[in-house]
């Protein structure tokens, strides 16, 4: 079979080497987005979907709009069977989505979660399971008919980047899966009454307060390492525990001093604090940090 492909980050680039390796299926053309400047010299770094594309000798297409008439007439010109998009980061326009079926991989269990991070919302909201969705696209964001859902369970303690393997795991075999049974599969229409929206996740948001230590450690969870969490003073806490979640107390205060953390209060709960960043300064252990601020047994730490 021909396939399109669609997508830009690590997640898409593991579904299309899986594609590649298929011996039934044919890469006929490659959707990414532009390259973008990186670090501060601004580097213009590729998406790694382009690079794995070009190391196989296959067609790569990054348009800065989609939507372009130029653009469209010239994906309509490729033959294709399917469009495989995941996370490409452009919405599809009508005329493309009438090409060929259009199997769109989404990294929740829609309706919950349309929209740019449903891996980091899964870990905010402390959900015990997710699970990637393979549905079929329309002009709305990830509003399509659903083909198949596969779920998996999320530990309280795993981190954004253990459940983003384990997820881009799940929808490597989806993809095959629905290619290969597609007519197999009855769509279904999703239900907008239950949906849920998440943004593009920004680094303002990383900013936390001791205020509800269940919700530090789950942005924690979610934004480790980008964009991390820190206080507004910009100290960056690099490694937590959640030590409580229930007991009242005075928000900041520093409650224990062990061999390798402090467990500092929160309005509700507490947490363990290992490493902390400062501003302009690199990665050091707790002590060395508290001991630099003269900080010791119930002092605040803020």
């Amino acid at each position: 079979m021909n396939v399109i492909f669609m997508g830009t980050p690590d997640y898409a680039e593991k579904i299309l080497k899986r594609l590649i390796d298929e011996s039934n299926i044919n890469i006929v053309g490659v959707y990414t987005q532009p390259d973008k400047p990186v670090g501060r010299k601004k580097v213009m770094t590729p998406p790694t979907v382009k690079v794995l594309a070009e190391q196989n000798s296959i067609k790569v297409y990054q348009p800065t709009r989609l939507r372009d008439e130029d653009t469209v007439a010239q994906l309509l010109r490729i033959e294709c069977d399917y469009i495989v998009v995941a996370a490409y980061g452009q919405i599809l326009p009508r005329e493309i989505l009438d090409h060929a079926p259009c199997i769109n991989l989404h990294a929740s269990i829609l309706p919950q979660y349309r929209g740019a991070s449903p891996i980091q919302q899964t870990l905010l909201n402390d959900d015990k399971s997710t699970g990637v969705t393979a549905m079929l696209m329309e002009e709305g964001l990830d509003t399509g008919d659903i083909l198949k859902i596969d779920r998996v369970d999320v530990p309280k303690d795993m981190m954004v980047e253990t459940l983003f393997d384990r997820l881009t795991e799940v929808a490597v075999n989806l993809t095959i899966d629905v290619l290969e049974n597609f007519t197999k599969y009855t769509p279904v229409k999703q239900n907008d009454d239950e949906s849920t929206h998440c943004k593009k996740i920004t680094k303002q948001d990383g900013e936390v307060t001791f205020s509800d230590a269940h919700e530090i450690y789950n942005k924690y969870r979610a934004f480790t390492p980008w964009p991390g969490i820190y206080l507004k003073n910009g100290l960056k806490l690099k490694k937590i525990q959640l030590e409580d979640k229930c007991a009242i107390h005075k928000a900041g205060t520093i409650l224990e001093i062990n061999k390798d953390n402090i467990v500092v209060a929160c309005e509700k709960g507490s947490i363990k604090i290992y490493t902390v960043q400062p501003q302009s300064k690199k990665e050091m252990d707790i002590h060395s940090y508290i001991n630099g601020k003269r900080l010791a047994l119930e002092d605040t730490f803020l």
